[in-house]
């Protein structure tokens, strides 16, 4: 129960706040929006940048962690894709997006806040390894499935919708931030050179903003995600995204790789999060599921309150 009220109690409560006072009116969408594209746009960007350049990458870059991670989240990818297909009878780029969904795990927004309450700042070197390529690595799978589908029969290459997609992710302020970390990484190893101190500074006030306002702000944007569309398929994603995903990750870190502590908590915590709005966006930007995956991420997120404290209890 303690880490209920202690880890996962206060990280909804932000997100609880953000959504009873957009649903009060006492926020507006276009607050909303606007706390959103600072914190995703700007805040978030400089979080990564500093924790990156900070990541000893000889002892973080764990091979075992990462395929712990992405196994179980490319494993979700193809049984929701196959669900939505074969069971649902969606269509192809229906069948995509939701499978989407399964796939993109919400590690930044939730899993950060909710490891470093649960172990502390220090705990973060492997979330933030597989933050680093999480957005490039996904969203690229993402865009070439729903292009390769897209096309079918159309005659277009997938090397031009790879390039394409790539081109696309490297444009996103996430990725921009991901980059300008290593960037400064390379540059501090290499010349023994760092960045000016008040440089620093202004990088950490912006990074202490990034969570706490995007936090707030997700409630807000939680609140337009009313609950409607195929039922089924909102359960399916939930499960594959709060228990499969954690499940494999568990199971490949535990017994395959034997993870340390540290890593091994990593990559179940992060893989335990709910789909994050990119799922939507996802969604949207391709006009597919978008009903589904709307009502998936605000439902996964409210069930993963009890699912995130089950996964404490089991690690370690």
């Amino acid at each position: 129960m303690s880490a209920l009220i202690d880890v996962i109690l206060p990280v909804f409560l932000v997100l609880g706040f953000g959504y009873v006072v957009s649903w009060r009116g006492l926020f507006s969408d276009a607050a909303v929006d606007g706390l959103m594209r600072f914190a995703q746009n700007f805040a978030v960007p400089v979080l990564l940048a500093r924790s990156i350049a900070m990541l000893d990458l000889s002892t973080s870059y764990d091979a075992g962690l990462m395929i712990s991670f992405y196994a179980g989240a490319l494993t979700s990818f193809a049984i929701g894709i196959t669900a939505a297909r074969v069971i649902f009878r969606r269509t192809g780029p229906d069948a995509v997006a939701i499978g989407f969904c399964c796939l993109f795990s919400n590690s930044l927004l939730l899993g950060i806040p909710i490891t470093e309450r649960a172990y502390g700042p220090d705990a973060l070197a492997g979330n933030f390894a597989i933050i680093s390529i999480h957005s490039p690595l996904l969203y690229t799978i993402g865009i070439v499935a729903m292009e390769a589908v897209r096309s079918a029969g159309t005659g277009a290459g997938l090397s031009r919708v790879g390039f394409n997609a790539l081109m696309g992710v490297l444009r996103t302020p996430l990725v921009i931030g991901i980059l300008c970390g290593f960037a400064i990484q390379i540059l501090r190893k290499t010349t023994g050179q760092d960045l000016p101190g008040p440089v620093w500074a202004a990088m950490n006030m912006m990074a202490n903003a990034a969570l706490p306002a995007a936090l707030f702000g997700l409630g807000g944007v939680l609140f337009r995600y009313r609950p409607e569309g195929d039922g089924r398929a909102i359960v399916m994603v939930s499960a594959l995204s709060l228990i499969v995903h954690p499940g494999i990750a568990y199971l490949l870190g535990h017994w395959v790789f034997a993870l340390d502590t540290a890593a091994l908590r990593s990559a179940v915590i992060t893989a335990a999060m709910a789909p994050g709005v990119n799922a939507y966006l996802f969604a949207n930007m391709y006009g597919a599921a978008r009903r589904v995956a709307a009502s998936s991420v605000l439902v996964a997120t409210a069930a993963s309150i009890l699912t995130i404290w089950a996964w404490l209890a089991i690690l370690p």
